[in-house]
């Protein structure tokens, strides 16, 4: 099964559209009317959902290693920093990650883009 992503409302929407183009199931969180929740509530969100969340934001990855060093479960975080990779680069190995895996090969677990 495919992975699912949840785009962090910091994400350029270019990107989620390139994921789009290439059938990748994405759902944002305005999408979801979940754009002002914390970043704590955002991953719990994304964790309820089954799907990896996509972000390019400092506090996010820190709540997602807060998480691992407690041993608290979520689905997995994929970041990147902004000025470090394009949108290009952002859709090709965010579609990678997507196809060649399940949500549970990325549970409890940050990796980072670019691949």
């Amino acid at each position: 099964m495919a992975v699912g992503l949840y785009m962090d409302v910091h994400i350029p929407r270019a990107i989620t559209l390139g994921l789009r183009i290439k059938e990748v199931d994405v759902l944002t969180a305005q999408e979801d009317n979940s754009a002002d929740l914390s970043d704590a509530l955002l991953l719990d969100r994304a964790t309820a959902l089954k799907r990896c969340l996509f972000t390019f934001d400092d506090d996010l990855l820190a709540e997602a290693k807060k998480r691992q060093a407690a041993g608290t479960h979520f689905s997995g975080v994929i970041y990147a920093h902004p000025w470090k990779i394009s949108i290009g680069r952002c859709v090709h190995d965010l579609e990678i990650i997507c196809r060649a895996g399940d949500i549970e090969d990325l549970a409890d677990r940050v990796e980072f883009l670019p691949l």
